[in-house]
C-alpha cells in the first residue's frame, strides 16, 4: 500500500495496522490538488467484511456470560465492528459457540450454521466447545469442529472477555488474508 505525501508525488510504504484504503492527493488541474481514494475492490470488500462482523449468539453454558460481557462498556467490542449481536442467523456472518455442546443440540447448531449467509465464520469459545472440556462422556460432543468448521479456537474455562476479543482480532486478520 502506498500513499502520496502532501505537495509531492513521491510514494512511500505505509505501515497501517488497519490496512484501510489510503488517501492520495492528485492534481486535477495544474497547481490544484483534489483528494481521492485509491484501492482495489478486493481490498475494499475485505476491509468492509472484517470491520462489520455481526455475530449470532449461541451461548450454551457459563462461557455465554463471558461472551455477553464483551459487549459491555468495559470491553466494548464495538471498537472492532462486532457489537451487533443478531438474533437471527440470516442477519449474521459469525457464530460464536460458547459452552458445551450436547449431542441433542448438535443438529440445531448445524441448522443455525446452514441458515447463515456466505461468507460465514465460527469461533469456538471455551474448553468445552473446543475439545469437550472436563466433560468426557457420551452425551457431549468433544469439539464443535465435528459439527461445523471452526475458524478460531478461544481457550479457557471460561475464557475472559479479553480472550474473545483477541479471537475476534485473529478472525479479522484471517478475513483480511482471504481472497474473493
Amino acid at each position: 500500500m502506498t500513499s502520496v505525501t502532501l505537495g509531492t508525488e513521491r510514494s512511500r510504504a505505509a505501515d497501517d495496522a488497519s490496512r484501510a484504503p489510503s488517501l492520495a492527493l492528485a492534481p486535477a488541474t495544474p497547481g490544484e490538488e483534489l483528494p481521492f481514494l485509491t484501492t482495489t475492490v478486493e481490498k475494499m470488500v475485505q476491509w468492509a467484511r472484517r470491520s462489520s462482523i455481526w455475530p449470532v449468539t449461541f451461548g450454551l453454558a457459563c462461557c455465554a456470560i463471558e461472551m455477553m460481557a464483551t459487549s459491555c462498556s468495559r470491553y466494548d467490542i464495538a471498537r472492532f465492528g462486532a457489537e451487533v449481536f443478531r438474533g437471527s442467523p440470516r442477519q449474521s456472518d459469525l457464530m460464536i459457540v460458547a459452552g458445551r455442546l450436547s449431542r441433542k443440540m448438535a443438529p440445531v447448531l448445524r441448522r443455525v450454521y446452514d441458515q447463515m449467509p456466505e461468507p460465514k465464520w465460527v469461533i469456538s469459545m471455551g474448553a468445552c466447545a473446543s475439545v469437550g472440556g472436563v466433560f468426557d462422556n457420551y452425551a457431549l460432543v468433544q469439539g464443535v469442529d465435528q459439527i461445523v468448521p471452526v475458524d478460531v479456537f478461544v481457550p479457557g474455562c471460561p475464557p475472559r472477555p479479553e480472550s474473545l476479543i483477541y479471537g475476534i482480532v485473529m478472525l479479522q486478520r484471517k478475513i483480511d488474508q482471504q481472497r474473493m
